[in-house]
């Protein structure tokens, strides 16, 4: 049974995101994501003017008469929601967890899809695929994958992002606007992450905490490693320690965005302690403009 506030907390979810999405999303989904594909509506016999590209070989072939294909907007898009439940997720300084964000994030795309009649599906994952949800519609498929993200009780604590794109590939087999939430505190997933995303549009969620970016000042502490267990002690107090720390986070994050930018994948990166909606905001207007 689920506790009931787990339940309270889908129920505030669902609320505040739902009003996002027909107040201030409204029409935005649509215009980004629709009509991003093609899908095969019938053949006729060619006319002049007909474009030769289009012509059905096949079926001129059988006919001895030109045929071409006739090629429909692709009106209804598959979701998929790919969310990293590794350890590292389990951690916030400011009021709410990395993973509790990325529960939201989820809500609004999901209620986004189901608002265009579009399917949902999700993958949770952390060193294996620990859960997957086939695509499917309404509010109902919704609350579940919401409850899903937020419920969830991983076995693994590490992060495997290319064995959880592969699943993608294999389970996916048309091409999907795909969401990737993840803190990226993994490496080897600029390969996997190429491949995936010339089959589908995979957009990056990068959730960051700002205590992982920077050390306060609060002397001798003792800093455990949440996927690996290790521990060490770190003595914040000393300016140096904590500007090494800082930098060698900004290399982590320059490293992430080098491989998103290379292999042509769009992000949205959200803070525990940042407004989610901005960037939200930021990323329609991108993905407008580029499409004008």
């Amino acid at each position: 049974m689920i506790p009931s506030e787990v339940m309270a907390q889908i129920r505030r979810i669902q609320i505040r995101t739902n009003r996002m999405v027909n107040e201030i999303l409204a029409g935005q989904y649509e215009s980004v994501f629709k009509g991003q594909g093609m899908e095969f509506k019938e053949v006729r016999e060619y006319v002049p003017g007909d474009d030769i590209r289009s012509i059905d070989w096949n079926v001129t072939a059988r006919s001895e008469t030109p045929h071409v294909k006739v090629l429909a907007e692709e009106r209804e898009l598959t979701v998929m929601l790919m969310v990293d439940a590794s350890a590292s997720g389990r951690f916030g300084s400011v009021g709410r967890f990395k993973n509790e964000l990325a529960a939201e994030m989820c809500a609004v795309m999901a209620f986004s899809a189901i608002k265009n009649n579009d399917k949902v599906g999700l993958i949770i994952f952390t060193d294996t695929v620990e859960l997957y949800i086939p695509p499917g519609k309404g509010r109902k498929h919704v609350l579940r994958v919401i409850r899903e993200v937020l419920y969830f009780q991983p076995k693994g604590a590490r992060t495997n992002i290319p064995d959880a794109l592969h699943y993608l590939n294999n389970v996916t087999r048309r091409r999907a606007v795909v969401f990737l939430l993840s803190d990226f505190m993994a490496e080897g997933y600029d390969h996997a992450l190429r491949i995936a995303n010339k089959r589908h549009d995979v957009i990056a969620v990068t959730v960051t905490d700002p205590r992982e970016e920077e050390l306060p000042d609060v002397g001798l502490v003792s800093l455990r490693d949440s996927e690996t267990g290790r521990e060490t002690l770190v003595d914040t107090s000393d300016k140096k320690v904590r500007a090494r720390y800082s930098e060698e986070m900004r290399q982590r994050a320059a490293v992430r965005d080098t491989i998103l930018r290379t292999n042509k994948v769009d992000a949205m990166h959200v803070r525990t302690d940042g407004n989610y909606i901005d960037e939200i905001y930021r990323f329609f207007r991108m993905r407008e403009k580029r499409k004008k």
